[in-house]
This record gives C-alpha cells, sequence and structure tokens, in this order.
C-alpha cells in the first residue's frame, strides 16, 4: 500500500506547467530582441562559446529536483503491516443518474457535476462506514462495489460522466434494484441506498421498486437535483456548446425536477428526500439521517504501520538541484571534439 501522509505538498506541482511555459516564452522574447537590437553574424561570434541546449537541460534538471522535493514533503510512505480490524459502520450505496437530462444547468456548475462534488464532500466525512457507487441512466451499472477504500471511490467517482452509458433514459427502478443485489450479507440492517436524480423517471416502476427493497431492510434516501421550473439541456461539440437538446418538432427541451416521484420513493424506502439548490446539495441532511442508523460489525484487513520514505525523494531532489547549479551555459569543448554525429566543419 503507497499512499503519501500529507498530500496537501503535491498541489506544489502545479508550478511545473507554469515554469515550462514561462522559459518557452522568455525563450521566444529573448531571440525578438537579439533580432531587434544585434547583427546575427556578431551576435553569433560574441556567443560563440554558450551552448544552445544546456539551458533546456538545467532546466529539466531543475524541474526534476524541484518535482522530487515536492514529493518528499508529501511524505511517501509504504504500508509494511497488514491487519484485519474491526470496524462499525454502515453500508452506503449512492445511486447517480448520469442521463443527458443531468447536464441541465439549473443547478450549477450542472446538476451531474454538483453531484459528483457532494459525493466526494460525502465520502470525506466517512470514517468506518462501507461505500459503493452505482450509476444509472436507461439501464443500470455498478460504477464501485462496496469498499472501505475512500480513495478508490474518488479516483471512480472523477471517471463519471453522462456518456459512460449509451443507453438514455432515467430507470431508477434498475438502480434499486442492482443496489440491493450489491449490498455485501444477508442482515436486514445498516444498509442505506441514496439516489441522487432529477426524477424523470421513464423506464420502470421505481415505486414499487423502493417498497420491496426496503422490505429487504433498505433505507432509501433520494436527492432532487434540479428545479421545478427546469431548465434545457446543452449540447457540447469538443467541449463547446453548440446548441440545446431539442425534440422531433424543433423545440427545445426543458427538462424538470419530479419531485413528487422522488417523495414517494423515499416514503416507500422510509427514508428522506430533500431537494438540492445552489446553495445546498442536500448530502449533508442525508448524512445526518445515516448517523442515526444502527451500526454493524465488521472486519476488514488494513495497512495499520507504514514506513517513511521521504528521504530517498528530497536526496535525490537536492542531487538534480546540485546537477543543474554545477553545469555551465558554455559549450563543452570535449563533445565538441567527440563529434557525435560526424558532422565535419568547414574553415572559412
Amino acid at each position: 500500500m503507497f499512499r503519501f501522509a500529507h498530500p496537501e505538498y503535491l498541489y506544489a506541482l502545479a508550478l511545473v506547467p507554469v515554469a515550462i511555459l514561462l522559459f518557452i516564452a522568455m525563450t521566444f522574447a529573448k531571440r525578438r530582441a537579439i533580432k531587434k537590437f544585434s547583427e546575427p553574424a556578431l551576435y553569433k561570434k560574441l556567443t560563440a562559446g554558450v551552448s544552445i541546449s544546456k539551458p533546456v537541460f538545467k532546466l529539466i534538471l531543475f524541474l526534476l529536483g524541484y518535482s522530487l522535493i515536492a514529493a518528499g514533503l508529501a511524505n511517501p510512505q509504504i504500508g509494511t503491516k497488514l491487519e484485519e480490524v474491526k470496524r462499525e459502520g454502515v453500508d452506503i450505496i449512492i445511486a447517480l443518474d448520469v442521463s443527458n437530462s443531468m447536464k441541465a444547468e439549473d443547478i450549477r456548475p450542472n446538476r451531474l457535476e454538483r453531484s459528483k462534488q457532494a459525493i466526494s464532500r460525502l465520502i470525506d466525512q466517512l470514517e468506518n462506514d462501507r461505500i459503493g457507487i452505482i450509476v444509472f441512466a436507461g439501464t443500470a451499472y455498478v460504477q464501485l462495489p462496496i469498499t472501505t477504500d475512500f480513495a478508490a471511490a474518488k479516483l471512480f467517482l472523477t471517471s463519471i460522466d453522462s456518456d459512460i452509458i449509451p443507453t438514455q433514459g432515467t430507470a431508477i427502478g434498475s438502480a434499486i434494484n442492482l443496489a440491493l443485489e450489491s449490498f455485501v450479507g444477508k442482515d436486514n440492517k445498516h444498509k442505506a441506498l441514496v439516489i441522487i436524480t432529477d426524477g424523470e423517471n421513464h423506464e420502470d416502476d421505481a415505486i414499487d421498486a423502493a417498497h420491496k427493497a426496503n422490505e429487504e431492510g433498505v433505507i432509501i434516501h433520494t436527492i432532487g437535483m434540479g428545479t421545478p421550473e427546469g431548465g434545457p439541456i446543452p449540447v457540447y461539440k469538443n467541449g463547446i456548446q453548440i446548441d440545446f437538446m431539442k425534440d422531433h418538432d424543433g423545440t427545445v427541451v426543458v427538462t424538470k425536477l419530479d419531485q413528487l416521484t422522488l417523495e414517494k420513493i423515499a416514503a416507500e424506502g422510509k427514508g428522506r428526500f430533500v431537494r438540492a439548490s445552489n446553495s445546498d446539495d442536500g448530502l449533508s441532511t442525508i448524512l445526518g439521517e445515516i448517523t442515526k442508523m444502527d451500526k454493524k460489525s465488521f472486519g476488514t484487513k488494513m495497512f495499520t504501520e507504514y514506513e517513511d520514505r521521504f528521504q530517498y525523494f528530497i536526496g535525490a531532489g537536492l542531487l538534480f538541484l546540485l546537477i543543474e547549479f554545477l553545469v555551465s551555459n558554455r559549450k563543452n569543448k570535449w563533445m565538441e571534439k567527440l563529434d557525435l554525429f560526424g558532422v565535419k566543419k568547414t574553415k572559412n
């Protein structure tokens, strides 16, 4: 198991592409200034001993050293002792609607992105619980099986988009049935399903599915992602919005929150319905309900001891910086004599 003890230091790596862009910009600015204020022949004579490639080499050395030191400050660690640890928590499955209607921007930045942000914050607040993720549109798929690996959950979350399911629609009932199959264990407690959708169910009887799931001990909460007034669905091409989705008559489609359906699903699932807004995504309310649930005990294998590896990264980083400092910008006479490429010099 590999992890960073202080991952916030990795944000320093964002300066690497900035440094590369600045170097390129300064190089072009320097060339323009040379052309403007000096004669090419004279400049070539005056800089005969200056290497063209070494500044690039020095930049690479510097960035390698800088990156390794930044990684070292984040303190890479390797797990050395794997033990089975007893935990008490709740099994939570998030069922996320990824249909095209979730691209509507009545909830900013859009319904789907706001849902993903909310789920990410929820994961950050979990401790001893287990989480799974289901995505659904016209059909439902398990994106992440039940796990205690919250880092993996956040990683899988980033890959979710509206194009991962080719079959369009909103099959909430299928998502509920799949969640019922995905929960671990045969006990009829400690299971919560959180459905995040705009509620426009077109495929199946979600209310009946919620009733059957609750009979199996699953508490179902729903979060309505959208507004009753609704909004159009943007159509993008190569990341640029080109139009809004239209029906067969050429009329712009307006997708609205179906609050009544979501309230009925939550009622059948003995859970709560919360309508999200631009100021409140509703998950904090649902998490409050989940924390009130009885906890179950389960064993999970975890690394309980880690060894630091920061010294190797910082040592290597300092070595690269030292080499960068010792390398001059002048040409290497020995390398010139070596003539690796067989270029014959002609006398003027």
